[in-house]
């Protein structure tokens, strides 16, 4: 398995032209957060619990990656996860699940087509078409340049 550093390193190559840094740090988590919500909206049979349930399973699948990579990284993206579900749950209380469902819909291909801009930047292609596992690498590579700033090890 690569490490945290490699995959950093790798992802960091695609991404120099300050243009496209600025965009993905708009538009990662904007995608980020639209997935979770989408997500947040799959029915969940009452006997088996909560809205979100589908999206709290699949999350405990993502941070288990992070947490084999970087335990300091996992914890992070614990805290990233924790704060958009809570987003995301109120944004389900006011809008309801169709609405919210749209909405994601809408911030997702917006996102989307931020990042291709972005890439156009670049003139290089996203990270992801080489390798899907970028697609996680994505938020993580964000929530690491705050950790090295705040110093905190990884």
């Amino acid at each position: 398995m690569r490490s945290i550093h490699d995959w950093f390193a790798s992802y960091s190559k695609d991404h120099q032209n300050p243009t496209n840094r600025l965009i993905h740090w708009i538009c990662v988590p904007a995608i980020l957060w639209s997935v979770i919500a989408a997500l947040w909206t799959l029915p969940v049979p009452s006997s088996l619990g909560q809205p979100g349930l589908w999206c709290a399973l699949l999350m405990v699948g993502v941070l288990t990656f992070y947490w084999r990579l970087s335990r300091a990284l996992g914890a992070a993206m614990i805290v990233v996860f924790v704060v958009l579900a809570f987003v995301t749950h109120l944004a389900y209380d006011a809008l309801g699940p169709a609405r919210l469902l749209e909405l994601a819909a809408a911030v997702f291909i917006v996102a989307w087509i931020g990042q291709f801009v972005g890439h156009r930047f670049e003139g290089a292609r996203p990270s992801f078409l080489t390798d899907l596992v970028y697609l996680l690498i994505g938020p993580a590579w964000l929530v690491g340049k705050i950790m090295r700033r705040a110093r905190i090890a990884y």
